[in-house]
């Protein structure tokens, strides 16, 4: 199989599986080894760059997943009502912050963190499919764990969790502080 089919090959897994496909299944779908199939699909990656394409291929941990540009998703609206972004508020949003860097962590371990009930958000990032049920902490009890799963990647065109940002020390410090401010005011009333 020479490079051309064995891009075309990819490009049609890719486009008929619609979600993100493990490297080791595409190499032995291509007959090629782990390495090579990665500098094809990077090959790939590039090509539709250069050729400013309204797809793209996005690497998620070690799968890969052929997508619409984020750029153009305003024109997919256009024709239907859905996809829908989600809609992230705050206080989701803080939700989310807490289990992508605490991950796997429990509804308990969020509010401890939070301060506050955590269900709503936490059921509307599921709903999303920012996050999922991990399995059950070995714990009295047996609380559920969470973790993001690879539309939280994708939605933040990230490859891995290794790219989240790093915490601030100091600003970690002020939170500390913030919330324990809130909580004493909540105590003196």
């Amino acid at each position: 199989m020479d490079r051309r089919e064995a891009e075309a090959a990819i490009e049609a897994i890719l486009f008929a599986v619609g979600d993100s496909v493990e490297t080791d299944k595409i190499a032995q779908a291509i007959e090629q080894d782990k390495e090579t199939t990665k500098k094809i699909i990077c090959h790939m990656m590039e090509k539709y760059r250069e050729e400013d394409r309204g797809i793209q291929i996005m690497e998620l941990e070690d799968s890969y997943q052929l997508c619409t540009k984020s750029e153009l998703y305003e024109y997919l609206i256009r024709v239907a009502k859905q996809p829908r972004r989600p809609v992230l508020t705050d206080v989701v949003m803080e939700t989310l912050s807490i289990i992508a860097y605490k991950q796997p962590i429990t509804r308990l371990e969020i509010e401890k963190i939070r301060g506050v009930k955590c269900d709503h958000a936490v059921n509307k990032l599921i709903e999303y499919n920012l996050v999922k049920e991990l399995g059950r902490l070995d714990a009295p009890g047996r609380p559920l764990l969470f973790g993001t799963t690879e539309e939280f990647l994708r939605h933040f065109g990230m490859h891995s969790l290794e790219e989240l940002p790093e915490m601030n020390p100091v600003q970690i410090e002020d939170f500390k502080a913030e919330a324990e401010e809130e909580i004493q005011m909540k105590l003196d009333v």
